[in-house]
């Protein structure tokens, strides 16, 4: 007889998904890339546990945004010298480091805890069509669908305040 009791490391086991870029808005696509990262699409999803799935976005340099959000949009870091607060605009990021801007996006919809770095560890993004993870990859979703977002059937006793006794 088993005496282990919880959850067991088959439940914790992590899958790896493919997700395309290509025409995507971004924060959409950050929000439901973080919801797979930190494992809410799981039954046994737990705030204080890291059971999340890696994720690998490709055509990070087709990603889009709404509005006039690409000309306004500004990326800030400091160098931590004295006056050393750079600006790099979104265009220009986007030249140089489009992956930056899907794991920028990404963390900061993922909570500001311990866990961020490690779910973001998980994150693997590539600017075009070549995916060197292809062979791990057993989930898709194209469509922009988080996989396994299925409605649970009711419990036994849901419907029995419908049922009428006939005798």
């Amino acid at each position: 007889m088993s005496q282990s009791v919880g959850n067991t490391a088959l439940a914790y086991a992590r899958v790896w998904h493919h997700v395309d870029a290509n025409q995507r808005t971004l924060g959409k696509l950050a929000q439901r890339i973080a919801l797979v990262l930190m494992g809410k699409h799981k039954p046994i999803y737990d705030a204080g546990v890291d059971c999340g799935d890696y994720v690998t976005v490709t055509n990070a340099r087709s990603v889009v945004v709404s509005g006039r959000k690409s000309e306004q949009k500004l990326y800030r870091h400091h160098t931590m010298w004295p006056g050393g607060l750079k600006e790099i605009p979104y265009d220009t990021m986007m030249e140089k480091k489009p992956d930056e801007i899907i794991r920028k996006a990404v963390s900061g919809m993922l909570p500001k805890n311990k866990l961020r770095d490690r779910r973001l560890a998980r994150l693997h993004i590539f600017t075009d069509e070549k995916n060197p993870f292809e062979a791990n990859v057993l989930r898709r979703w194209e469509d922009g669908q988080t996989p396994g977002a299925q409605v649970p059937p009711p419990k036994l006793g849901f419907y029995k305040h419908l049922q009428t006794r006939t005798r």
